[in-house]
């Protein structure tokens, strides 16, 4: 059991002098995200191995902890780097970009500018 263990820590030693390797090279931000995500779940899977030879489940909660906000964080700076490239839409109104395309809507209702255009005249 304990070279199994041994060689578990060696194989994410490796996957994380790999994964700084992307962190550093990049070449994009997304390239980067992901290697940081990739990092902080060999960081996860390194307290894992941490606690099956120490024997004990301390660091359970750490690893779940740290696994939420690893998936929070992805979420927060895929949402940032798809509203700078203007992947994102704006409201419910503007789904994937494309105006009026939002279940339920009607095709022929006027846009949220229309109206607030109409609502200013006059």
């Amino acid at each position: 059991m304990e070279i199994v263990l041994i060689v578990a820590g060696l194989m994410l030693a490796v996957a994380a002098a790999l994964t700084l390797i992307r962190i550093v090279r990049g070449p994009g931000p997304a390239d980067r995200v992901v290697a940081t995500d990739v990092l902080i779940a060999v960081v996860a899977g390194s307290l894992v191995v941490e606690a099956a030879i120490n024997r004990h489940s301390y660091t359970i909660p750490v690893v779940l902890v740290l696994s939420l906000l690893a998936f929070a964080g992805t979420v927060a700076v895929a949402r940032f780097v798809a509203a700078r490239e203007g992947v994102v839409g704006s409201g419910p109104d503007d789904v994937d970009g494309l105006e009026g395309d939002a279940p339920g809507k009607d095709p022929d209702a006027p846009s949220a500018a229309e109206v607030d255009e109409q609502e200013d005249r006059p």
